[in-house]
């Protein structure tokens, strides 16, 4: 340290540290006093731990003579456990020798009285015994020689017993005697021959489906044409067939179980399975032969690929399809409950009988190999489904094609007979499809339903709306003073019934596209309910997807319509709403709104304006409120009062006002307003936002007063500008325009 300053720095850090070190030493003495406390308490605890360390020497000697005791007593249990073992299997080997010679006389005597049951019970005791440790057993007490001579005298009663046993069961085939075939069924498993047993009882019940299906099939060839079940005679055969073989399986599995073990109900229906593909592929071959499938199928492929009609070709009656294809539908729904039913046995089986997870799994798997093999009755059904699903769309676009050409309106009515014809026909194109029970057929023809409302039938109301509105007299005003015109003339000219009638068939395409809308909802809602009920929660979830996407497609079909309804209202608005509402909102022009008090009382007197408006009005919804829906109707209004207000608004900008012109024009405002209102069931508030504003701005007693209209406070959605605001305030006559453009906006 060199200077003064370094040295008293550190002098200031010593002074420091030592001021820290008297403050710990002082800390430290501090707890002396409760330090020598808890020494104290440690010294008195020591004469115990001598007395802790006595006991725990103590207990440590009585647990190792414990353990040594335990294990010489288990030592001696474990040889105990040995010897009982050891006499336990010498007893089973004594009683094995005994149940032999039991045996041996037991299968001579029931061999002798023919009683198979009793020789392949004792038959199957032997087959439980283990021969090797039989031998060895007859060794050790010298009768080796005996034991041998009886084991080859029950193997020689064995194959004499099965051979007995398979002679019995096809004699007892050959005479259809059940009971008998039921006795032997259950003697197999005795002799451990359960394939053998499975596969001779299997093929003796595919016998029995074999020889009813041609029985049912000649019946259907000499059913009358007029009976009631004849157009679906071949969904009844296969309807036999089916629940045939499930009542097979329903009546059989009890005994399967029993005297086979749960799990070997697959094998039966291994056996049973093919020869029902075959039989009922033999009624589906007939029932496309007798209903001429193919044929029809030709046709209706023909003519879809020739669509644009450029070759003649022969067409498929729809009429004659109808009955085809509900019977398709009843071919599918008996299949696919059938195959639910089997596959519900099987799986019930197998759930007792293998309770591997894995194993199960495989033969799930092999069940449903067997199943949709390409020669089960699923595949031929899956094929004619391809074909109903064309059928069904040819089907639906011939008979709303034909709908359209009979398309006829009664006097009454406000619509015509196409939109009840048409949704009549998709509903029953739809349902019948569920009865189908196939997701995707359900969903083909919900696809193929909207692709022609969409395409077929769309189109007539699209031509029918680019026609247009005809112009004409279009209120009883503008009618009658045509009329007073012509007199004065010397000669009426009325219009023509064309025009009337070409009127008249707009008015009735815009209602049949209103009524369409809500058929279209309608069926949406129906069908989602149908869904519901047809199928439950046996839904999958790819399933339920799919058919969402199909509902999803209406309310697209939907938008479509609702499309076509805007643009024949905008037809009808352009040709018969703006050409009348121009000349009668115009007149408002020849009103003077720059009044004084003497004026206002004379307008008070005698509306110069509005009444003639409204009587304009109300005549001209006179003429469509009987030929409109509700909706349609309430359209119009909501039309009529937006024009009514785009033209108000026009000459309200030509004109000039006083404070009393301003309040004038409140009056007829909100009369207007209370008019629309009374009129419609609609809220008509918001075409005439606009206007009502720009009337608040004209009947302001000073500009000052604006902020309380106008500006983050106010609580009214301005539908105006900043620029029309001011141009609005300088219709005003006592308001300037230097004050108006100082308006802070």
């Amino acid at each position: 340290m060199d200077s003064l300053i370094e040295i008293e720095k550190e002098y200031r850090r010593l002074n420091e540290e030592e001021t820290k070190v008297a403050e710990r030493l002082e800390a430290i003495l501090g707890q002396q006093c409760n330090i020598e406390a808890k020494l104290r308490n440690v010294s008195l605890l020591v004469p115990r731990l001598n007395t802790v360390k006595s006991d725990a020497k103590h207990l440590s000697e009585m647990i190792m003579f414990t353990s040594v005791l335990a294990e010489n007593v288990s030592f001696k249990v474990r040889e105990l456990d040995v010897a009982k073992g050891r006499v336990s299997e010498c007893q089973q080997r004594v009683n094995d020798i005994l149940d032999l010679q039991l045996c041996r006389e037991g299968v001579i005597s029931a061999m002798k009285t023919e009683d198979f049951e009793k020789a392949a019970a004792h038959m199957h005791r032997f087959l439980s015994i283990d021969e090797t440790t039989l031998k060895l057993t007859a060794g050790d007490v010298s009768q080796g020689p005996t034991v041998d001579s009886s084991i080859v005298l029950l193997h020689e009663a064995k194959a004499q017993l099965c051979k007995v046993l398979q002679l019995k069961f096809d004699e007892a085939v050959q005479d259809k005697d059940a009971a008998s075939v039921e006795r032997f069924f259950k003697i197999y498993p005795l002799l451990n021959m359960h394939e053998e047993g499975i596969h001779k009882f299997s093929s003796y019940l595919a016998a029995q489906i074999k020889e009813k299906t041609p029985k049912n099939l000649r019946q259907t060839g000499n059913l009358e044409t007029n009976n009631p079940r004849a157009n679906v005679i071949f969904a009844d055969t296969l309807t036999f067939l089916l629940e045939g073989v499930a009542r097979i399986v329903e009546i059989h599995q009890p005994l399967v179980e029993t005297y086979y073990g749960p799990g070997r109900l697959l094998q039966v229906v291994e056996h049973l399975q093919p020869e029902c593909d075959k039989q009922a592929s033999q009624v589906l071959v007939e029932f496309r032969r007798t209903r001429q499938l193919d044929k029809q199928i030709r046709q209706v492929s023909e003519a879809l690929s020739n669509s644009s009609g450029r070759t003649v070709v022969e067409k498929c009656d729809p009429r004659a399809l109808d009955a085809v294809l509900a019977e398709l539908t009843l071919l599918s729904s008996r299949t696919e409950l059938y195959l639910n039913f089997i596959r519900r046995r099987i799986t019930g089986d197998l759930e007792i009988g293998i309770p591997e997870n894995i194993a199960r799994q495989v033969k799930i798997n092999q069940l449903e190999k067997l199943l949709l093999s390409k020669t089960s009755i699923s595949s031929v059904i899956q094929d004619l489904l391809g074909h109903y699903i064309m059928l069904e769309r040819y089907f639906l676009s011939e008979s709303v094609s034909k709908a359209v050409e009979m398309d006829t309106t009664l006097d009454s009515s406000l619509t015509s007979s196409i939109v009840d014809d048409v949704f009549f026909l998709v509903k029953k194109s739809i349902r019948r499809s569920f009865s189908s029970c196939s997701v995707d057929s359900i969903c083909a023809v919900i696809n193929n339903a909207c692709t022609v409302l969409e395409e077929d039938y769309s189109m007539v109301f699209q031509q029918q709306c680019k026609q247009g509105f005809p112009s004409g007299y279009l209120d009883l005003t503008q009618a009658y003073n045509v009329i007073q015109s012509s007199l004065q003339q010397g000669s009426i000219r009325l219009q023509s019934s064309d025009t009337e009638k070409a009127k008249a068939n707009f008015l009735i395409t815009l209602n049949n596209i209103e009524t369409t809308l809500e058929c279209i909802e309608t069926l949406e809602k129906n069908l989602a309910n149908e869904i519901q009920i047809t199928f439950g929660n046996t839904l999958t979830v790819r399933d339920q997807e799919k058919l969402q996407s199909c509902l999803a497609g209406l309310k697209t079909t939907a938008n479509k319509f609702r499309q076509i309804s805007d643009f024949g209202h905008e037809q009808l608005k352009s040709s018969a709403i703006k050409p009348r509402i121009k000349p009668w909102v115009d007149h408002f022009l020849s009103v003077n709104h720059d009044i004084d008090e003497e004026e206002f009382s004379c307008y008070e007197d005698q509306d110069p304006f509005m009444q003639e408006l409204i009587g304009h009005l109300d005549g001209f919804m006179i003429g469509f409120k009987d030929s409109f829906t509700p909706n349609n109707y309430q359209a119009l209004i909501a039309a009529l009062a937006t024009q009514v207000a785009m033209q108000f608004e026009k000459v309200i900008l030509k004109t000039n006002f006083s404070r009393l012109g301003a309040l004038q024009l409140d009056k007829e405002v909100r009369a207007l307003v209370t008019y629309f209102n009374a009129a419609t069931t609609w809220t008509i508030r918001d075409k005439l936002a606009r206007l009502t504003q720009i009337v608040t701005l004209l009947n302001l007693e000073t500009l000052s007063e604006i902020s309380e209209y106008w500006g983050s406070g106010s609580s009214m959605t301005w539908r105006l500008t900043p620029a029309e605001v001011r141009q609005i305030l300088g219709l005003r006559t006592d308001f300037r325009a230097e004050d108006i453009k100082r308006l802070k906006l």
